[in-house]
């Protein structure tokens, strides 16, 4: 498992600056190219866990449930809001929880021995997505524009927001699908990847907050 979540983050950090969005099709080519670099072993562990499925198809599960009432309270675990004089370990932490909160437990859930495999399953599936959601800038933006949610901006003469141009619209203008973009993805080298598995997903933050 320590294999898995090395190789998520690392080639999350390698498309994120690429494409820098993070919709569907984004967190699905996150996954898609964690799994190319998954040994055997760790692979036939998730699809055991997951019963078949794959981490591409789970990828988008925790917005999927953002609709059920018996999981509105993790609305807060997608995302965390950081003023720019401050750091994350200097500014006050929200009692509701945040994205880096939410990743320390489905890291510990998923290496407890105690923890049932269904939970397991399901904290895999969250930090799948909380890994691409962590790279996204605005995830890690600013309570005053809602994460860039109020900041309005035209993209090709069309009214949105700042957030989904970074989480949908900039994607979909490659005009490809998750598997396209992911065969795709030039590689990293050997030396480069271990750089990045080396940090912990406070590192990523900062290298995400620096973007914004």
């Amino acid at each position: 498992m320590k294999l898995f979540i090395q190789a998520l983050i690392a080639f999350t950090i390698s498309y994120s600056c690429v494409a820098e969005d993070w919709g569907k099709t984004g967190h699905r080519t996150t996954a898609a190219i964690a799994t190319q670099h998954l040994t055997k072993k760790v692979k036939r562990n998730i699809s055991k866990l997951l019963d078949g499925a794959s981490l591409a198809t789970v990828s988008t599960f925790a917005d999927e449930i953002k609709s059920d009432s018996k999981y509105r309270s993790l609305g807060p675990t997608h995302y965390v809001n950081i003023p720019f004089e401050k750091t994350y370990d200097s500014h006050p932490k929200s009692e509701k929880g945040d994205i880096i909160v939410a990743i320390d437990k489905a890291i510990a859930i998923l290496k407890s021995k105690t923890t049932s495999n269904e939970e397991k399953a399901f904290q895999l599936k969250m930090l799948v997505h909380y890994i691409g959601d962590l790279h996204q800038p605005l995830h890690v933006g600013l309570k005053v524009d809602k994460g860039g949610n109020d900041f309005q901006v035209r993209w090709f003469n069309k009214g949105t927001n700042l957030h989904s141009v970074w989480d949908t619209k900039m994607i979909e203008s490659y005009g490809m699908s998750y598997s396209e973009l992911a065969v795709n993805m030039v590689p990293l080298s050997r030396k480069r990847y271990k750089q990045i598995a080396a940090g912990t997903h406070r590192d990523w933050l900062k290298d995400s907050r620096e973007q914004v």
